[in-house]
C-alpha cells in the first residue's frame, strides 16, 4: 500500500477527482495491493460519499468514518490518529493481532476484542502510535512465519504464543 498511494494521490490529487475517477482506472494502480476490485470501487465509493455527505471533507469521527465503504475500525482510527490527531481506539491489523497473541496480551483473534484489551494497558495518548510501533516490529522482529526471537528484545517476557 505505501508504494500504490503516492501513485494513486499523484494521479488524483483531490478528492472530487477521485470521486469522478473510472473505476477500472483505479483499478489499475491498486492491483498490486490485492483484492483491487473490490478496493478500486470502495475508494470510488467512499470519494463519492466524501463527497455528497460530507461536502468533500473527511469525516472526523469513528462514527461517520466507518460509513464510507471500506472503511471499518481499524482505517478509522489510522485516519484518525495519523491525519487528526484523534486517539479514539487503537488499529488492529494483521501484525497487531499476531504480536499481541503471541505476548499474551491477547486471546481473541477479533479485531475488535483485541483492540479494547489493548487500550487500558497503554496511555490513550500512545494509541494511534502502537499499530506503527507494532507493525514495524512484526516486519522487522517478530515475523509471521520465522520470528527473530534471539534478537527480540521481549524474548525474556513473551510466552512465544502460537510459535512452534
Amino acid at each position: 500500500m505505501n508504494k500504490v498511494t503516492p501513485v494513486l494521490f499523484s494521479r488524483w490529487p483531490a478528492i472530487a477527482d477521485l470521486a469522478a475517477a473510472d473505476v477500472l482506472e483505479i483499478e489499475t494502480v491498486v492491483r498490486s495491493t490485492g483484492f483491487f476490485h473490490n478496493k478500486a470501487k470502495n475508494i470510488k465509493a467512499a470519494a463519492t460519499r466524501i463527497m455528497t455527505v460530507y461536502g468533500g471533507e473527511v469525516p472526523r469521527t469513528m462514527a461517520e468514518l466507518i460509513t464510507l465503504p471500506g472503511v471499518a475500525r481499524k482505517t478509522a482510527n489510522i485516519v484518525l490518529g495519523s491525519a487528526f490527531g484523534i486517539n479514539e481506539g487503537i488499529a488492529v491489523d494483521t501484525h497487531v493481532r499476531r504480536i499481541t497473541f503471541r505476548l499474551g496480551l491477547t486471546k481473541s483473534d477479533n479485531p475488535v476484542v483485541i483492540e479494547k484489551d489493548l487500550m487500558p494497558l497503554f496511555e490513550r495518548e500512545q494509541w494511534s502510535d502502537i499499530n506503527h510501533f507494532l507493525v514495524f516490529f512484526g516486519r522487522e522482529v517478530c515475523e509471521a512465519r520465522k520470528p527473530k526471537c534471539a534478537d527480540c528484545p521481549l524474548t525474556e517476557i513473551c510466552p512465544r504464543k502460537g510459535i512452534k
